[in-house]
């Protein structure tokens, strides 16, 4: 009988040692009484902050001393929240103090991931993040990344920064997870609550603490992924399957212009397929789809891979803001306008319509297509901060567009106030011999020059 109690007893020091060195700092029960820490306040993490906020000791946190201002005055000027909305977070607090961040015990990093000039992956935000957290990270903590990376990152890239800042073990000491924003900026209908969440941890149980603690405030649920990489591996997908999608549609946008055939009708005709899917042509900018593939990209020729598929799709798109500016100049030519000169619209400089999102707009390529050519450009916009378009572009986006004065006038984003003034409205910018493009294809088609 001793010997029986005597085994019993090292087999249950033995299943107290392993979860605690394979376990997370606390229990999923103890969550509600845990601060959460957002790192970056962004288009991703401003919304996210404000549903923890809703229920959790909140820190959200920004290196944007205005940006964190203006949260404090009750203003998000990416307008993807209301002022009742942060009303309603009553339990956060913004700073751009780190040291205060220092009393939380899960830390969720949303900064953006973007890619430089030569189309590769830049780190630096995630990495100067992941230093930052790694200063105040503190033993049984949970560090979650949203950031979209390439398989691996995660704990290639940040994990070991977070040993080196903190001095603490991964998996022992301190725990990951790795949970992909699925945010789409002027999307007043699919919000982060109603979006289902992908959720993965480092270990069985920080995996369940995680998946626990987004289904507390995700009305749509979760999925539980099985590892890191493979949350990771699904964002990457998820946007680079529509790049390729959209890819195959510009491509057939040009075979079908050289045919003499309008890509809008064949669409529609061949939509009336049932499992026909209704993509359309046109830029394709965004800090995902324009952005994601590259990451995938990178890291499979980085394992040996060169990707032909995806790499030919990012090439077909990346091309189509020139391919505008050559069709708006070819029937400028063919109305005996002179492109040297001319007096040029655009209309639109964000990536998407209805929101002042900037990030990797394909409109650019527009407007750097016109200025090779020695046009003068006014870009029009009214959803655009005129400071950030100077600094992130270079372009001073005018208040308001001067009526009859334009040799060509290029519709590149479908703002709610451009379709308010109708065909007639905007053709009213134009000068008595001009050319109307459509971009987005939103316009009556005898009632312009040309769409994609």
């Amino acid at each position: 009988m001793l010997l029986n109690e005597t085994v019993n007893a090292q087999i249950i020091a033995l299943a107290e040692k392993i979860n605690t060195n394979s376990g997370v700092g606390f229990k999923m029960s103890d969550i509600k009484n845990k601060k959460i820490g957002i790192i970056g306040l962004g288009y991703v993490g401003l919304p996210l902050a404000v549903e923890f906020g809703k229920q959790y000791e909140t820190v959200g946190f920004d290196i944007n001393a205005e940006r964190i201002q203006e949260l404090c005055s009750g203003k998000d000027s990416t307008l993807e929240v209301t002022h009742e909305e942060l009303k309603q977070a009553t339990k956060i607090h913004y700073t751009n103090d780190l040291e205060e961040t220092r009393s939380c015990s899960i830390y969720i990093v949303t900064v953006p991931t973007p890619v430089d000039k030569a189309k590769i992956p830049d780190l630096t935000p995630l990495i100067k993040a992941s230093e930052a957290v790694g200063t105040v990270l503190s033993a049984g903590d949970i560090v979650i990344y949203e950031s979209t990376v390439y398989p691996g990152a995660t704990e290639e890239v940040c994990i070991p920064i977070l040993e080196q800042q903190s001095g603490l073990t991964f998996n022992k000491d301190f725990f990951a997870g790795y949970s992909p924003e699925r945010i789409n900026p002027g999307d007043k209908e699919h919000r982060v609550t109603n979006i289902l969440k992908v959720t993965s941890g480092s270990t069985p149980e920080t995996a369940e603490t995680v998946d626990a603690l987004y289904k507390s405030i995700i009305t749509a649920g979760t999925h539980l992924a099985s590892s890191i990489r493979v949350a990771e591996a699904a964002k990457v997908i998820e946007n680079t399957q529509r790049d390729v999608n959209i890819a195959l549609i510009n491509e057939l946008s040009l075979i079908f212009d050289l045919l003499g055939i309008d890509t809008l009708e064949v669409l529609e005709a061949a939509g009336t397929k049932w499992n026909f899917l209704p993509f359309r042509p046109g830029l394709v900018g965004g800090h995902c789809i324009g952005v994601d593939p590259y990451y995938l990209t990178y890291k499979a020729q980085e394992v040996g891979y060169h990707p032909q598929v995806i790499l030919s799709g990012r090439h077909i798109n990346d091309g189509m803001g020139a391919y505008v500016a050559s069709q708006v100049i070819k029937m400028m030519t063919q109305h005996r306008i002179h492109v040297v000169d001319a007096n040029i619209l655009v209309m639109g400089l964000t990536f998407k319509e209805n929101c002042p999102d900037l990030r990797n707009t394909r409109v650019v390529d527009i407007i750097n297509e016109f200025a090779s050519y020695h046009a003068n450009i006014d870009v029009y916009d009214p959803w655009v901060d005129t400071a950030e378009a100077e600094i992130e572009y270079g372009i001073a986006p005018i208040s308001e567009p001067e009526l009859g004065h334009y040799d060509a006038i290029v519709l590149a984003v479908g703002h709610d106030q451009f379709l308010s003034l109708g065909v007639e409205g905007i053709r009213k910018l134009g000068a008595e011999n001009h050319i109307l493009y459509d971009v987005k294809s939103l316009l009556p088609k005898e009632s312009v020059d040309g769409r994609l």
